[in-house]
């Protein structure tokens, strides 16, 4: 491959340019009306704009830019995540079109990307699954008929997409039908499709993945795990490799499971398995991601390993350079995503102008940012505006490195998670390991990152003063 282009914006794409620029290949980069002095676009070799603002008319037009690809003479197109990433009909165009598309085929995301195929798909390979029915169901009788048999409370989950769209905890029966009809809709809303399956609610389960690689000589490698359990509102924002709770044993265990499942779709590139864990370290498949991740970088941090550099090496036909036995787990990395959000306000997206923008550095430290200093927020794309990742030869060193990076992060203009950042790595649930899906939901308050903040400004204040105090105490003599 001679050139590739980045069908991504932010961060990602600028973090996947920086690996193709140093294996010496030439970037594209595709940009909306809304970031054309955006970080990706200066960092390309070519950049071409693709429309307005809006995704529907610009990332989302998939046979735009493939039309830019063919004109530019482009070899490989690379989705990132989100948009086009785990779209099996533009995996399918760029194929036909006779460019290679750097991530699996797209057949594997087609059955992947439905919860209900890909639960079919892998039944074969012994796979621990959730109780409960594996065909979608809009008939209220039957989804009390599969309550009363796996016992509630139970979980209702829309069949396509992701995010917590289309997903209703339901704790009794006479809950049950207001619960299906609000998760058909929103089901129906976000992807288009209605359908839905019911399955046993795991209480205090663990969120649990693991990074695999293929390549299309019939290797698979599991790159070890990831813990990803403080979310809100369904979605990660706190995330770290290795889990703090898995032995070896079970590692290994659940790494050969998602080998397995990324074999039963003949899977290609790089995809993440999901698992959920329950108290007893029981763990059942949840889905797969066929893309890399956003927290991909713990994984690469931990191992040594370059994922896109590895994802773009599997594309061009090579074999997988290392072994199962060559992958180690070294050292510990946390990952925090910061968001334009505001947590003292449920969370909601703060836009605004980036009046300062100043990046934590140091050694351990590691920023994968797409923004710079000046920038307004695009009210049109997820908020995030970087993901801050510390790594350290421990968990504790990785925790207290990140609370330091934490506080060397100016940002002024719009609210970010940081503060909520603060209050997670700062928490004995989270230090401890003992938390769940819940964490959020058990510990977190607005008034807590009030209190937080207070006490943080008493300290500054306290350290001012009795630095004052000792400047007094300073004769000063005269300068002649």
């Amino acid at each position: 491959m001679k050139k590739i282009l980045i069908a991504n914006r932010g961060e990602i794409a600028v973090r996947v340019m920086k690996t193709v620029k140093k294996m010496g290949i030439q970037t594209v980069a595709v940009f909306s009306e809304a970031d054309r002095n955006a970080p990706h676009v200066l960092l390309a070799d070519e950049a071409v704009c693709i429309g307005e603002a809006q995704s529907n008319k610009s990332y989302l037009r998939g046979d735009k830019i493939i039309e830019v690809a063919k004109s530019l003479q482009v070899d490989g197109i690379h989705p990132g995540y989100g948009f086009l990433s785990e779209n099996a009909d533009f995996a399918e165009a760029v194929e036909n079109s006779g460019i290679t598309f750097i991530g699996p085929k797209s057949k594997a995301i087609k059955i992947m990307g439905s919860k209900l195929a890909a639960k079919e798909t892998v039944k074969e390979y012994d796979i621990p699954m959730v109780p409960g029915i594996d065909e979608a169901i809009t008939d209220v009788d039957k989804a009390k008929e599969i309550a009363s048999e796996v016992g509630y409370p139970i979980l209702i989950k829309a069949s396509a997409g992701g995010g917590g769209k289309g997903m209703r905890i339901v704790e009794k029966e006479e809950d049950l039908e207001s619960g299906m009809k609000r998760a058909i809709s929103e089901a129906t809303s976000a992807f288009g499709d209605g359908s839905v399956f019911v399955e046993k609610y795991v209480k205090s389960p663990r969120h649990i993945e693991v990074q695999v690689m293929a390549d299309t000589h019939g290797n698979v490698l599991h790159f070890f795990e990831r813990e990803c359990s403080v979310q809100r509102r369904h979605q990660k924002v706190v995330e770290e490799a290795p889990s703090s709770i898995l032995s070896p044993e079970l590692r290994k265990k659940m790494g050969e499971a998602a080998c397995k499942v990324a074999k039963s779709c003949d899977y290609v590139g790089a995809g993440t398995v999901e698992f959920l864990m329950d108290a007893d370290h029981n763990f059942y498949f949840l889905e797969m991601n066929t893309r890399l991740q956003v927290e991909h970088p713990v994984t690469e941090l931990i191992t040594g390993v370059d994922l896109v550099e590895l994802q773009i090496k599997v594309a061009r036909g090579e074999a997988l350079p290392m072994k199962q036995e060559d992958l180690t787990i070294n050292g510990h990395a946390v990952e925090l995503r910061v968001y334009a959000e505001d947590p003292l306000n449920d969370f909601l997206p703060s836009v605004g102008n980036l009046e300062s923008y100043q990046l934590p550095t140091g050694e351990g430290v590691r920023v994968d940012n797409g923004f710079r200093e000046g920038m307004d927020i695009p009210i049109y794309y997820d908020p995030m505006l970087s993901k801050l990742i510390t790594y350290g030869k421990t968990r504790e060193e990785a925790i207290e490195l990140m609370l330091e990076a934490i506080q060397n992060y100016k940002i002024k203009g719009v609210q970010t998670t940081l503060p909520f950042g603060s209050f997670v790595f700062a928490h004995e649930a989270f230090r401890s390991g003992n938390f769940d899906t819940h964490f959020v939901k058990t510990y977190y308050s607005p008034e807590k990152i009030k209190e937080q903040t207070a006490a943080e400004a008493e300290v500054v204040a306290m350290i001012a003063l009795y630095q004052y105090l000792e400047d007094k105490k300073i004769v000063r003599l005269p300068s002649n």
